[in-house]
């Protein structure tokens, strides 16, 4: 089976890398051309100039993307992916709105099947092969797809019908952009009492309020300065916007949801947007006296 990989971001290139390492044949694309030739020669597998390019040189084709936009672009641009007819299967693993996942489902050309699969795990989980898939399709639609997943991840969990997987990723991002935003809270309470910040930390990540991000994102709540971005306040802000509108048109009521996208919005206006998610703690500790 040939893979094409289209998107070497932060969790991108490290998904191509696990890929390439399993023994797929592997073409790579990037917007930034160099980005993907020096990913190539590092992995050893080849890179398109286009990604349509990519869409001739693969059967089936993962696109790790920022969102709708650049999404569309990859897909539908004049030298998209299915400007050339398209892979057999294209696996949009980004955060997607579930809109845009069924508009790439009617785009495609015949013959080619989108499949939503996007992510729950940071850049580390990306590196270790460990992260979770949640596919918008059945157990028997991602069976032939089953070694390339494992490549990826810790696990598969499939959804059963298309932009399931988009839909319950919004869910995660909005519990886990929920719990760092009232981790920044209880911290900068326990700071204002006189509690170190590490003691809390401690504390915090054994009681039964402690989740996986927070210890793994430790580090960047402790020292933020100290340890490269993973995930920015902009992307964050636009995970929860994107969920926001899905909850209306469901009509379902979000109130700390739209909290958390206020307070996003607050930071990405004071300057936070490219800093890491964790920043929100030290967002937060500038309105405390």
């Amino acid at each position: 089976m040939r893979i094409g990989f289209a998107g070497l971001g932060r969790m991108g290139r490290h998904m191509a890398a696990n890929i390439a390492a399993a023994g797929f044949e592997l073409t790579v694309w990037n917007r930034s051309s160099d980005k993907a030739a020096q990913l190539a020669h590092e992995i050893g597998c080849a890179h398109a100039l286009t990604p349509k390019a990519l869409a001739e040189a693969s059967d089936v084709v993962v696109t790790m993307l920022a969102d709708d936009p650049s999404s569309e672009a990859v897909h539908i641009g004049p030298d998209g992916l299915f400007a050339a007819g398209g892979p057999r299967i294209c696996i949009e693993m980004g955060t997607m709105s579930p809109d845009h996942i069924n508009a790439l489902i009617a785009a495609a050309p015949k013959g080619v099947r989108v499949i939503d699969a996007p992510v729950s795990g940071a850049t580390q989980a990306a590196a270790d092969g460990a992260l979770l898939i949640m596919a918008g399709c059945t157990d028997e639609e991602a069976a032939p797809l089953a070694a390339l997943f494992a490549a990826m991840g810790k696990g598969t969990i499939c959804l059963g019908s298309p932009a399931a997987g988009s839909v319950m990723k919004l869910a995660v991002n909005s519990l886990i952009h929920g719990i760092n935003q009232t981790l920044a809270e209880a911290l900068t309470l326990a700071e204002a009492a006189g509690i170190d910040a590490a003691r809390a930390f401690d504390v915090i990540e054994n009681s039964a309020a402690a989740a996986p991000m927070l210890k793994y994102r430790r580090p960047l709540y402790l020292d933020e300065a100290a340890h490269d971005v993973t995930f920015t306040v902009a992307l964050a802000r636009k995970d929860m916007e994107v969920t926001a509108a899905l909850a209306q048109h469901f009509g379902v009521a979000m109130p700390q949801g739209m909290v958390t996208l206020d307070k996003l919005k607050e930071a990405e206006a004071a300057g936070y947007a490219a800093r890491d998610m964790a920043s929100i703690l030290n967002f937060m500790r500038k309105d405390t006296p």
